[in-house]
């Protein structure tokens, strides 16, 4: 497992957004979600569910994977900016 640095992480974040608000030409960088993003989402998070509880044997696993079904976002995202940032 790799040590995650925020501070590093932080300014690595800090100046890509820089970088491309300038190629923009904006002072102010937000990114906006459309409304089929929670769809998306949603999508995402049945797929992960029947996925984790259908792998469970018992009923607690299968809370186990309903947890796990709801923060998956999470790892991924995580994953997504270390490899993109790291």
């Amino acid at each position: 497992m790799n040590y995650f640095d925020e501070a590093k992480f932080q300014k690595k974040l800090k100046k890509k957004v820089n970088k491309l608000s300038k190629k923009m030409g904006k002072k102010n960088f937000q990114i906006k979600t459309t409304k089929g993003s929670n769809g998306f989402y949603f999508l995402g998070f049945l797929g992960s569910a029947i996925y984790f509880i259908s792998r469970s044997t018992d009923f607690w696993g299968g809370v186990l994977g309903f947890l796990k079904a709801i923060i998956w976002p999470l790892f991924l995202v995580y994953e997504a900016f270390a490899k993109l940032l790291g």
